[in-house]
C-alpha cells in the first residue's frame, strides 16, 4: 500500500508550487553568492578558512543542486512533499558542509540553516516543520562532534551548538504556526471567494432575466453595463456607449439628476415616441456610478388591462351561466308561439325572438370560452396527423372547405392545446372562407420554421379584400366585428387562447388579402 505522505500525485495547488519555486530561486542565489564570494574576495571575508577546496567544491555542488531542482520542479509538478524534503536535506547537507570548511558556529554560515527551516515551514504550510528542524539540528551536532574530535575544539561551542538547536525548534514553531494561520486565511478566502463568486453569479442572472431595463452608468454619463432588457428597450447599443448617443432626452435628464444624486422616478418618451419610466438611484459602492432602472409603460398598462379583463371575464362568465336558463326558457316559448300558422303576424315576431335569442346564446357561448382560457391541457401535436383529422371534422360543416382551402405543406410539431387549437383553426379559417373568393385553393394553410426566432409558426392567408386599414389595429379587440350576425368576440378569444398555450397570434401585413400568424412557444 502506497504512502500518501509520497504519493500526492498532482494534488498539491499552484500555490504551493509557486511558492516552491521561489524558495528554489533563493537557494540559488545563496550558492552563486557563494562561489562569487570565492572567486572574487579569496579569503578576504573569512569564508573556507579552515578547508577552502571542501568550501568551493560545496558551493559549487550546491549551485548544481539548486539548479536540478528547478529543473526537476519544472519538468515534474508531482510528489511535492519528496521534493521538497530533498531540497531541505540538499540545504541542511551542503550549509554545513560550509560551515565546517570556513570554521564552524563561529563562521556564522549556519544561521543561514534557521532560514532554511523558516522556508521549508511556510513553504510546506507548516508540515514536517519539525521534522526539518530535528535534521538540522542533528547535523550540526555531528559536525561539532567531528570538530571535537578531530580538532580537539572548545567545550563551549557545544553550548552555542545547542542555543543554535534550540533557535531551530524555535523557528519551526514560529513557522508551523504562521502556516497555519496561513492556511486558515487562505481557506477562508477561497470559501469567500467563492460565495462572492456565486452572489456575483446569482444577481447576473436576476439581472439579465428582469423584466425591467437595468443601466449601471458612470458619472460621465457612460453605459458600463447593462440587461437585455434595456438593450430592447433602449434600442441595441454595446457598453461603453454614452446616454447622449442612445437618446439626447435621456442623456439631459441624467446630467439634471447628477447634480443632487438622490433617488428619482420619471416618465419619460425616449425613443420611437415609446413611454418608459426612469427611475435613477446611486449606487451604493461608487460615488461615481448610478443605477437606472427602466420600466416599459405600455407593459405595465397591458398588464393591468390583462387583469382587468381577467376579472371582467369572471365576471361575464358568471353572468352568461345565469342568462342561459332564462334565455332557452323563452327561446321554448318563442319556438311554440311559431307553431300556430294561423297569425302570420305573431309567426313573424316568433322568428324574430328566436333569431336574437340564437344569437344571444352564441354570444353567452363565446363569453363562456373566455372562462376556459385558463384551463390549457398542452400536448405534443404533430401538424400533419392533427390537421388531416381536423380538416375532416371542418369539411362536415363545410363541404366546401376542402377544395377552397389548401394545406401548402410543411411539417413539425408543437406544444398546444387541442381543443383550443380547434377553437382557433375553427375562427381563423371561417372568417377566412366568409371573405375569400369561391376559387380552389382561395385560403392557404402554412406550416414552417422562423430561423431569426426559432418558432414554429402557422400561417393562414386568404385571397379576399383584406381587412380595412382603419381597423386593422382593432380586429383583435372586443366586439369589433364587420359581420351582420358576428359577435365580435371570435379573434379576441383566439388570441386568448393562443397566450394560454404561449403561442402569439398577429395580423401580418400582406399586399393581398388577409394574412393570419400563429408563433408557437417551442420547437419540438
Amino acid at each position: 500500500m502506497s504512502n500518501p505522505y509520497w504519493s500526492q500525485v498532482l494534488s498539491a495547488p499552484d500555490t504551493f508550487w509557486r511558492s516552491l519555486r521561489f524558495f528554489s530561486l533563493y537557494r540559488l542565489a545563496v550558492g552563486v553568492m557563494f562561489v562569487s564570494v570565492v572567486v572574487v574576495s579569496g579569503d578576504v571575508l573569512n569564508v573556507g578558512t579552515e578547508h577552502p577546496d571542501l568550501f568551493v567544491r560545496s558551493a559549487v555542488a550546491y549551485v548544481i543542486a539548486a539548479i536540478l531542482f528547478i529543473v526537476a520542479m519544472q519538468r515534474r509538478r508531482e510528489y511535492f512533499n519528496l521534493q521538497l524534503s530533498l531540497q531541505v536535506a540538499a540545504d541542511i547537507f551542503f550549509i554545513t558542509l560550509m560551515m565546517y570548511s570556513s570554521g564552524g558556529q563561529k563562521s556564522g554560515i549556519g544561521v543561514l540553516l534557521m532560514v532554511v527551516v523558516a522556508g521549508a515551514g511556510l513553504v510546506g504550510q507548516g508540515r514536517m516543520t519539525l521534522f526539518y528542524a530535528a535534521l538540522a539540528s542533528v547535523s550540526v551536532l555531528l559536525e561539532q562532534s567531528w570538530r571535537a574530535l578531530e580538532l580537539n575544539a572548545d567545550a563551549a561551542d557545544f553550548v552555542r551548538t545547542g542555543f543554535t538547536c534550540l533557535g531551530f525548534f524555535g523557528t519551526a514553531i514560529t513557522a508551523q504556526l504562521l502556516a497555519r494561520r496561513v492556511v486558515a486565511n487562505e481557506a477562508l478566502a477561497t470559501e469567500r471567494g467563492r460565495e462572492l463568486a456565486s452572489q456575483l453569479r446569482i444577481s447576473e442572472r436576476i439581472i439579465h432575466d428582469m423584466t425591467d431595463g437595468v443601466l449601471v452608468v458612470g458619472v460621465d454619463g457612460k453605459v458600463k453595463q447593462s440587461n437585455p432588457p434595456a438593450d430592447r428597450l433602449l434600442g441595441m447599443f454595446s457598453a461603453g456607449t454614452f446616454l447622449s448617443e442612445i437618446s439626447a432626452v435621456l442623456a439631459l435628464r441624467f446630467a439634471v439628476w447628477s447634480v443632487n444624486r438622490v433617488e428619482t422616478v420619471e416618465t419619460m418618451r425616449i425613443v420611437r415616441g415609446k413611454s418608459l419610466r426612469v427611475r435613477y438611484l446611486p449606487a451604493q459602492e461608487s460615488v461615481g456610478n448610478a443605477l437606472l432602472y427602466i420600466e416599459d409603460i405600455e407593459r405595465l398598462e397591458h398588464q393591468a388591462q390583462q387583469l382587468k379583463l381577467a376579472a371582467l371575464g369572471r365576471l361575464t362568465a358568471n353572468i352568461a351561466h345565469e342568462i342561459r336558463n332564462p334565455l332557452a326558457a323563452i327561446s321554448h316559448a318563442a319556438e311554440l308561439l311559431g307553431e300556430d300558422e294561423t297569425d302570420a303576424l305573431r309567426k313573424r315576431l316568433a322568428e324574430i325572438v328566436g333569431d336574437n335569442t340564437a344569437r344571444l346564446n352564441r354570444l353567452v357561448e363565446e363569453v363562456l370560452e373566455l372562462g376556459r382560457r385558463d384551463r390549457a391541457d398542452r400536448e405534443v401535436l404533430h401538424w400533419t396527423t392533427f390537421y388531416s383529422a381536423f380538416r375532416e371534422e371542418f369539411a362536415l360543416h363545410d363541404p366546401d372547405s376542402l377544395r377552397r382551402i389548401i394545406n401548402v405543406g410543411g411539417t413539425g410539431s408543437f406544444r398546444f392545446d387541442r381543443a383550443h387549437l380547434y377553437r382557433v383553426l375553427w375562427n381563423l379559417l371561417g372568417n377566412a372562407l366568409r371573405h375569400a373568393s369561391a376559387a380552389d385553393g382561395a385560403v392557404r394553410v402554412e406550416l414552417g420554421f422562423a430561423e431569426n426566432t426559432g418558432r414554429v409558426e402557422l400561417n393562414i392567408i386568404d385571397d379576399g379584400p383584406g381587412i380595412d386599414a382603419t381597423l386593422q389595429g382593432q380586429i383583435f379587440e372586443p366586439f369589433i366585428t364587420t359581420h351582420r350576425n358576428g359577435t365580435g368576440l371570435g379573434l379576441y378569444i383566439a388570441r386568448e387562447l393562443c397566450e394560454s398555450n404561449g403561442a402569439y397570434l398577429e395580423l401580418v401585413a400582406s399586399s393581398s388579402g388577409a394574412h393570419f400568424r400563429i408563433s408557437f412557444e417551442e420547437r419540438e
